[in-house]
């Protein structure tokens, strides 16, 4: 098994956990490279290891993400038997194909979308447990849409009450099964992994309100880039995915992650500068992209060049009212640009956002509201009053969540006094290099030993 990096030792060579002290910056200005993408590593990760090495041979995952999640992903394929090497920027992945091994614990530790679409592969295995080393967030998500799915297919499933610890057992055949699309699109994604290596196949139908549709593409694009042959519904409320087919690719390419860059353009937004920002394709179908459009409808000076943003940050900003769902991983860094627009900004059909890291509808308004700006909520939107000023010279909570990290840095950048974050290394989750790149553009930062009171 091969981690993403040695034991104690990571990308952004900071401690194993640590506060953040954010210092008011007065300008941000410098070139930047995007990540890669976290929802396109890990979907290529999971795809290389349903490629059966013996007769396709290793697949190269070309530039993947140095995250949390890409690391609980390898090693929860290596567990399972997959040989994992990473060489570089690369992973090379020697796949089991529709044979992941029996009777394996599988601990993905708080990356949600990886516990998911494995539950789903382990509809090909016996005896696969599920278990998490954060009970108190991940041990939280709600699971029981997938595992009732899969035990329509004919799957063994044991929870605690729809939530891990988890056991399943195949086999299953395929056939037409029923998911509820309400919560999260990743238990349909989950279904769509195991779905061509399945005899029969899947006639997948998506029941209730769909949300966040752009993921679901993604995992269809995946599936296409691995050869695998699958049609949809415009909606994506039915798809069909034959069954008896093999993964198939050699190499394939990360494309930059626009959910954690979003954070960096709202940054660049706000502040005086100019920053450009490589490798964000304009064709992507990450829904995140659209953060892009929603800043400059905010009134922010972004031009591309090819795969480049370039933003002049310090333009006046304008509220906006916007539907959230289809870039729910941005909400919260386009929320540090509503903060300092002028105006109310509403993110509606955002529910989802209260079964993430955090609840990041309710927790976001709270963290906002200590810093004194005038923040409401439903139980599916939230509205922020924008404020020229925001005071700092406090401790807010990041509530172990790497979006909201993104979101209070972002502010904290704005503030007129420094701003204390819990629980930064949290960052580590999505964007582990979140603090130096920006630091890069030249703001400062201080690493504390992580507030326990």
């Amino acid at each position: 098994m091969t981690a993403l990096h040695p034991p104690h030792a990571h990308a952004d060579g900071l401690p194993d956990t640590f506060d953040v002290r954010v210092h008011p910056a007065r300008e941000l200005r410098g070139t930047l490279r995007a990540q890669p993408s976290k929802n396109y590593t890990t979907r290529y990760l999971l795809a290389a290891a349903l490629t059966q090495a013996s007769s396709n041979g290793p697949v190269r995952v070309v530039g993947v993400a140095q995250s949390e999640d890409a690391a609980a992903m390898l090693r929860c394929l290596a567990d399972w038997g997959a040989g994992t090497e990473l060489v570089g920027e690369d992973a090379v992945i020697r796949g089991f194909g529709a044979g992941p091994a029996a009777g394996v614990t599988l601990n993905p530790g708080n990356a949600g979308a990886v516990a998911r679409f494995l539950m789903g592969v382990a509809a090909l295995t016996t005896d696969t447990t599920f278990v998490t080393d954060y009970p108190d967030s991940l041990g939280k998500r709600p699971q029981g849409d997938l595992l009732e799915a899969l035990g329509r297919l004919g799957a063994r499933v044991s929870s605690d009450g729809g939530r891990l610890p988890v056991q399943i057992s195949g086999p299953v055949r395929g056939g037409s099964v029923e998911v509820s699309a309400e919560k999260s699109s990743q238990y349909a994604s989950a279904l769509l992994f195991l779905a061509p290596l399945l005899p029969g196949g899947l006639d997948l139908r998506l029941t209730g309100d769909i949300k966040s549709h752009a993921p679901l593409r993604q995992t269809l694009d995946t599936l296409a880039t691995f050869a695998i042959k699958a049609s949809a519904n415009e909606d994506l409320s039915r798809i069909r995915v034959p069954g008896g087919q093999k993964y198939m690719a050699e190499r394939v390419l990360v494309p930059g992650d626009y959910p954690g860059s979003a954070a960096i353009l709202a940054a660049a937004a706000i502040l005086p500068g100019e920053v450009r920002l490589g490798n964000l394709r304009e064709n992507d179908l990450q829904g995140e992209r659209d953060a892009v459009a929603v800043l400059r409808e905010m009134g922010a000076d972004i031009e591309r060049t090819g795969d480049t943003l370039t933003v002049r940050g310090g333009q006046p900003l304008k509220a906006v009212t916007r539907d959230g769902d289809g870039f729910t991983d941005a909400v919260q860094a386009l929320s540090a640009a509503a903060a300092c627009a002028e105006g109310e900004t509403t993110w509606k059909n955002v529910s989802t956002l209260r079964l993430k890291e955090c609840d990041r509808i309710s927790d976001t308004r709270r963290e906002l509201e200590q810093l004194g700006l005038s923040v409401s909520e439903t139980g599916d939107s939230l509205s922020i009053t924008g404020t020229p000023i925001i005071a700092g010279g406090i401790t807010v909570s990041g509530h172990g969540d790497h979006r909201m990290i993104m979101l209070l840095t972002v502010l904290g950048l704005r503030a007129e006094r420094p701003l204390r974050i819990t629980g930064a290394h949290h960052i580590r989750k999505s964007y582990p290099l979140f603090f130096r790149h920006l630091e890069e553009l030249g703001a400062q930062f201080e690493y504390l030993p992580t507030d326990t009171r």
